[in-house]
């Protein structure tokens, strides 16, 4: 009986022992948890960089011309929501806002009833309906809901989408297997082309979601969320850059606009080439700064040579903080800065410093002119 008391007694000392320890963080009670601060244990998507070199660091409150964010989405639900985004765009300088619905139907209505409230601040655009579309017969019906959209008040239709697997972008899209290019939807691009509707389309990602998930992917603490190296049936990311080309081709008169740089930031010469060979195409530089902040010499080249084509948009929600981060990236001359709460890359930031006009083009003109 004494030798039972004793176990009892040394289990129930060691267990105090233990609670006691965890709650004074004295011993790493969550095995999943790494200590970040031990080198040895530090894991990559633990890894935070902080910049320690004492350097100028620029403040952007607003930026320096009114700007037409080409490219966002339904962030806020509510009338006292969107409220608030008007007043933050009047704070740090958005003249006006496109919401990116993707949506038809009661979905598109119903959104574009809340944001018809502010007429002069933003603009809602539609989707394509894809019902039916891998039945004979697909295409009339959606004309008609494309024509319905544009009577509510629709002004452009995006965010179309397709990473490679087709027109199944997004929870909202069905057209899995059908490419951009598809003889399927033809007759809507020429509809949205008749009707003046700028199509924004999404065409692959960054190279880095395609690469091996290794240790020579420099883009890898990013890419491991969006991979596509992983996935079967996946069209890979030069053959989609043709099949937005073959599209732009065939609808001549019909303006695109290409989200994210055309997903071309690794090689941005492949845009530029598009750009010289096709006037009714456009891009927007949305959710794409860190890419092209990490090589600013190139970049600002070609931001400023192509200045009339580059439309700025955002996608990356409603706050001031992110907001003027953008405007930091384009306007100053900044070194080596980190944007964690925008970007999950690794590397650090520099601003382009882009000169007066590529500023106001991109920034409002170019979206004037074909919006």
């Amino acid at each position: 009986m004494n030798t039972k008391r004793k176990i009892t007694g040394f289990i129930l000392v060691l267990t105090i022992i233990i609670i006691s320890s965890c709650n004074t963080n004295q011993s790493p009670c969550n095995t999943n948890q790494k200590d970040t601060s031990d080198p040895e244990n530090l894991l990559l998507k633990n890894f935070r960089p902080e910049s320690l070199f004492k350097i100028p660091q620029t403040k952007v409150p607003k930026a320096m011309y009114p700007i037409i964010d080409a490219h966002t989405h339904v962030y806020a639900k509510t009338d006292e929501e969107i409220a608030d985004w008007v007043k933050t765009m009047d704070e740090v300088g958005i003249e006006k806002t496109i919401i990116l619905t993707q949506a038809v139907g009661e979905k598109f209505d119903s959104i574009y009833n809340k944001y018809a409230k502010y007429p002069e601040r933003f603009d809602v655009w539609c989707g394509f309906d894809y019902t039916g579309y891998d039945k004979p017969g697909y295409g009339p019906e959606a004309v008609k809901e494309l024509e319905r959209c544009f009577k509510v008040g629709a002004k452009g239709v995006g965010e179309l989408g397709d990473k490679g697997k087709g027109m199944a972008f997004s929870k909202n899209t069905k057209g899995l297997g059908m490419h951009f290019d598809d003889e399927r939807l033809a007759p809507l691009l020429d509809k949205c082309g008749e009707l003046g509707m700028p199509v924004s389309i999404h065409v692959a990602d960054p190279i880095w979601m395609y690469e091996k998930m290794d240790s020579t992917n420099d883009g890898m603490m990013n890419a491991v969320t969006w991979r596509l190296d992983n996935q079967e049936g996946v069209t890979g990311h030069a053959e989609m850059l043709n099949i937005l080309e073959r599209a732009v081709k065939r609808h001549p008169e019909t303006t695109f606009v290409t989200c994210h740089l055309g997903n071309c930031s690794y090689d941005l010469n492949k845009l530029g080439s598009l750009f010289d060979k096709y006037p009714n195409l456009y891009a927007d530089i949305s959710a794409r700064f860190s890419e092209v902040a990490t090589i600013p010499r190139f970049a600002e080249k070609f931001y400023e040579k192509y200045n009339d084509r580059l439309l700025f948009g955002t996608d990356m929600g409603v706050s001031k903080k992110m907001y003027q981060t953008t405007f930091r990236i384009l306007e100053t001359d900044d070194e080596h800065f980190y944007i964690p709460h925008i970007s999950s890359y690794h590397w650090p930031n520099n601003g382009l410093g882009l000169d007066s006009i590529s500023l106001r083009k991109i920034y409002r003109e170019n979206a004037l002119k074909i919006f």
